[in-house]
């Protein structure tokens, strides 16, 4: 056999050797690429696929926390706001009488001399009806007839302190009594203003010239007649001849009957007061509130509304409410227009329902007459200060002081109160950690969503420890 070389032999058995050795490293390389993706994959399959057990766990809700507030002591008020009406005490539709000049036709608006919201002071003439002022004075009692010389009664003593208040007094005449005195203060009254008093007789001056010319001629009757006797030759008893003493005597009787009756033409001759021609209002200054008539129109009812004395506030309480308020309580009254505020004192509160009839919208375009079609009690509230004339109409806010306690109590919002089923009341305190205790209270009185507690003889509740009001969300 033929001997190969060793370094042949050697070089050709050494290049198989090398291709192998590269095979399997890039053999080796390779599965450990394909581990290392497997694992990868594993990893993230890890992360995005759950077993419902787990699934469940991560969807279910947190843990509810515990909502607690603090005791506190402090004056508990309990409070009722209702909405109220700012008006005068008094209003008054001043509503002409009467016909027109010289009786004929109904009365007609010839002049105007207010418009609303001005203010005006006794004496004012408010408006003219067929050339006769219609005059605002002073008084309480109702207009019921016209007033003339010679009438008695409170009406005209209420003429005669009306007259005085205007500047024009009464002088000699005894109160309620319609004389000399009144006669010249209201004659005053009207040339004050620009007119003359309508007479009480429009004959009235002829009456008592005719009177005068009476008592007149019966002087000078009794003068002759008395003359006559002092001629008789044949003198009576009296110094008079009996024929001539009894004619004397008629002359005298006859003149004193004539003075009488010129004493009473003169007492019932002089101005009146028309009904038609006076207006009362038991305050001043009083203010015009509308005005509901023209120039040249018809008086067919209320010419003009007129509101006197101070202003008050009027509201409705719910049925639910009327207990808690009552006269006396004190009142923050607030203008949500302006702003403006004011403190002032319950009146009044009605016993019966009232029902307001009105087709108005609040503020929010919603019908009035709708939200109180149920009815209400009406409380009357008195401002403590003189509320100024703008708020006169306008709509405000009434937060009534219903309950108050003395001095400062122990207090724990409502919610805080749980009741068993014996009636027992307590609230839970919340301790440190999740531990919790119950402390048996008893309640008091109640305000502002608060309510007084007094702890049970024997279990601790100090301000600032916190009770349990209800369960919130997540923490």
């Amino acid at each position: 056999m033929t001997e190969v070389p060793y370094t042949a032999m050697d070089t050709g058995d050494m290049a198989p050797r090398s291709g192998s050795a590269l095979t399997r490293r890039r053999v080796l390389g390779a599965a450990m690429a394909t581990a290392v993706a497997v694992s990868g994959l594993g990893l993230v399959a890890s992360q995005v696929i759950k077993s419902p057990a787990q699934a469940a766990a991560d969807t279910a809700a947190p843990p509810p926390s515990v909502l607690t507030v603090p005791v506190e002591r402090r004056v508990l008020r309990d409070s009722v706001i209702v909405r109220g009406s700012v008006a005068a005490s008094q209003t008054v539709q001043v509503t002409p009488s009467g016909s027109g000049r010289d009786g004929a036709g109904p009365p007609v608006i010839t002049k105007i001399n207010l418009r609303a919201g001005d203010a005006f002071r006794p004496g004012r003439t408010l408006l003219e009806v067929s050339g006769r002022p219609v005059i605002a004075l002073k008084g309480t009692l109702p207009v019921y007839r016209d007033l003339r010389p010679g009438t008695e009664g409170d009406d005209v003593a209420q003429l005669q302190h009306a007259l005085k208040s205007a500047g024009h007094p009464v002088l000699g005449d005894r109160t309620g009594f319609f004389g000399p005195g009144t006669k010249s203060a209201l004659t005053g009254l009207y040339r004050s203003v620009g007119y003359d008093p309508l007479p009480a007789d429009p004959d009235g001056e002829d009456t008592v010239a005719s009177a005068q010319d009476a008592v007149t001629d019966a002087e000078r009757h009794l003068q002759d007649a008395q003359s006559a006797g002092r001629d008789s030759t044949v003198p009576a008893a009296g110094g008079e001849s009996g024929d001539h003493a009894v004619e004397v005597g008629r002359a005298r009787e006859d003149l004193e009957r004539a003075k009488k009756k010129l004493a009473d033409a003169r007492i019932r001759s002089g101005p009146m007061l028309p009904a038609s021609e006076v207006v009362y209002l038991k305050d001043f200054p009083a203010r015009v509130d509308e005005v509901d008539s023209t120039v040249g129109g018809q008086v067919t009812g209320s010419a003009m509304t007129v509101s006197a004395g101070r202003l008050v506030v009027t509201g409705q309480l719910p049925r639910d409410q009327h207990n808690l308020v009552r006269p006396g309580q004190q009142v923050q009254i607030l203008s949500e227009l302006d702003g403006t505020t004011a403190e002032g004192t319950v009146r009044s509160v009605a016993d019966t329902v009232t029902r307001p009839q009105t087709d108005g919208q609040d503020q929010d375009g919603h019908s009035a007459q709708a939200d109180t079609a149920a009815g209400g009690f009406a409380v009357t509230v008195v401002p403590d200060k003189t509320l100024p004339m703008s708020l006169a109409g306008q709509d405000v806010r009434l937060t009534i002081q219903a309950a108050a306690t003395q001095d400062k109590v122990l207090v724990v919002p409502v919610t805080a109160i749980s009741a068993g089923a014996d009636g027992s009341t307590a609230v839970t305190v919340q301790e440190t950690g999740d531990r919790r205790r119950r402390v048996p209270v008893v309640t008091g009185a109640s305000g502002d969503g608060y309510v007084e507690v007094r702890a049970a003889r024997g279990t601790g509740l100090v301000p600032g420890e916190k009770v349990v009001t209800g369960i919130g969300g997540a923490r």
